[in-house]
């Protein structure tokens, strides 16, 4: 391994651009849902070690190769949506991002290898430093440009592991930097030490053994409470089954009706609320007097409880996606707007630019959703219940939000029609689950077509309804309003630990120009 990856030949770097790409490749079995979720640790290993001691240009060639193969084996979904373009273009982009990430853990690695730090010491140090590297490289990620694109975290592969209980002490930031520690350091080992002739000692790993230990032993023995501490609401998520593709030709109407239809497997069950997905009624009922008698009809005469459901609504010439409270004998009395609508798939930000490069696909986006400024606290019967649409189910700061504001239940409605049996829909739930175990709250996560599910707050499944099929959940869910130490402390650790990657990077480069000043002229 040392001969060949000391090697500067042809034939050397086309054997890392193959270690890249397994590397890339293997990552999309560890996410939903393949969930082999120990691949990634092999993943995020193979990656590191196809950079080992290369040059700038080499370095970032092998990276944007295992780059472009991470993100298109994970998000092939997005092509069902509207074809390869944008697949490819997201794909492009995040290797570009991932590359740069892979250029400055090839040079800090090679950095801190001279070093003349102990043996155990450096092993412990660049293991860290490559962890750092990566947490901050994703980071970037989610969120340039336009908000990010919030996919393809390592922690978003833990979500069925024990592991994922790290989320409940620091968040999702820090899960990824658990699992890249572990993957560094195996890294390390399957190279046999830090560029020693001398075979690896235990003497040199045994600080990272400890590390590793104790980073598994704490999420195993921690137990997360998940009971009501304020009393409980009884939910009914109902799951309509309806083509609400944005592109889907749908007979007008027929998307409304499909949830009126699922509600009847509810009826004359004693509930507090019923939750319809994302985009649930196709038809507004600020513009149709059609589906504003019908919703009212069904609230008033057939559950008499409030309703809280998606749409598109319309105020002047702005359009935004909306979530609806309805309630019995008023109508409509409160709604949340999406905060963050998706770039190029919901508005087109810098629209005028972008459709000089490509204006067949900027054209396919008619109309642009607004950013919604409205909190996401619904009031149901004295209960706080915080409202995310779609993908926001992904975005950090969104969720924390919502539990400050006061939320005691999290609804999570989404609309995954567009990406039929793809991988997707089981990637988005992995996020519901690990925000039931982030903030503390049970995750209703009900969706136009599956994966609709109810996650407790220590990541328990309560139910879960077969994908593609109309169905319904009812749950008595746990009102909580206790804290997390994520709630507290996550954004803190976010920043620490880029903080710290910027300080790696500047003692790398300081040792850089000290090692240049030791050389002879």
């Amino acid at each position: 391994m040392q001969k060949f990856l000391n090697a500067t030949g042809k034939s050397s770097l086309l054997l890392r651009l193959a270690i890249a790409l397994i590397g890339g490749y293997l990552s999309s079995l560890a996410f939903p849902r393949e969930n082999l979720h120990p691949l990634i640790l092999v993943s995020v290993a193979l990656l590191m070690i196809s950079v080992y001691r290369l040059s700038f240009f080499k370095s970032m060639a092998v990276g944007f190769a295992g780059g472009l193969a991470f993100y298109l084996s994970q998000i092939e979904w997005l092509s069902l949506y509207l074809g390869p373009v944008p697949w490819l273009a997201l794909s492009v982009l995040e290797a570009l991002i991932f590359c740069i990430g892979m250029v400055a853990i090839a040079f800090c690695w090679k950095q801190l290898e001279e070093t003349n730090f102990r043996a155990s010491i450096k092993y412990v140090l660049i293991a860290t430093s490559l962890a750092l590297l990566w947490t901050s490289r994703e980071w970037v990620s989610i969120t340039v440009p336009y908000g990010g694109f919030p996919w393809s975290r390592l922690s978003q592969t833990q979500a069925d592991s024990f592991l994922s209980r790290w989320a409940y002490w620091a968040g999702l930031g820090w899960l990824t930097f658990v699992v890249a520690f572990i993957a560094s350091a195996l890294a390390l080992l399957v190279l046999g030490g830090l560029n020693s002739k001398k075979k690896i000692r235990f003497l040199t790993i045994w600080p990272s053994g400890a590390i590793i230990v104790l980073l598994t032993l704490i999420p195993a023995l921690t137990t997360i409470d998940s009971s009501a501490e304020t009393g409980s609401i009884k939910i009914a998520a109902v799951q309509g089954n309806a083509n609400a593709g944005l592109f889907a030709n749908t007979v007008r109407g027929s998307i409304l009706q499909n949830h009126l239809d699922a509600s009847l497997l509810i009826a004359d069950q004693k509930i507090d609320l019923v939750v319809w997905p994302e985009n649930a009624s196709d038809l507004s009922p600020f513009a149709s007097a059609q589906a504003r008698e019908k919703i009212q009809d069904f609230v008033d005469n057939q559950v008499g409880v409030p309703l809280i459901f998606g749409t598109i609504t319309e105020r002047g010439t702005k359009a935004f996606n909306s979530s609806i409270l309805w309630e019995p004998a008023i109508g409509p009395t409160d709604w949340y707007d999406k905060k963050r609508p998706v770039p190029f798939a919901e508005y087109v930000p810098d629209r005028d630019f972008w459709y000089q490069l490509a204006p067949d696909l900027i054209g396919l986006v008619s109309r642009g959703y607004e950013f919604g400024q409205r909190d996401g606290i619904f009031e149901v019967k004295g209960s706080k219940l915080g409202a995310l649409i779609c993908f926001e189910i992904a975005i950090d700061d969104i969720g924390k939000s919502l539990v400050h504001d006061g939320a005691q239940v999290i609804l999570s409605q989404t609309n995954n029609a567009d990406f039929g049996k793809s991988d997707e829909t089981f990637q988005q739930a992995a996020f519901a689950r690990l925000r039931a175990i982030e903030t503390g709250r049970t995750v209703v996560n009900i969706s136009t077509v599956g994966v609709s599910a109810i996650y407790l707050a220590d990541g328990s499944v309560a139910q879960e309804l077969k994908t593609f099929e109309a169905g319904a959940m009812v749950q008595d869910v746990p009102l909580r309003k206790s804290i997390t130490p994520a709630m507290l402390i996550g954004s803190w650790v976010d920043l620490f630990i880029n903080l710290s990657t910027l300080s790696l990077i500047a003692l790398s480069l300081w040792i850089r120009a000290v090692s240049k000043k030791k050389e002879p002229a």
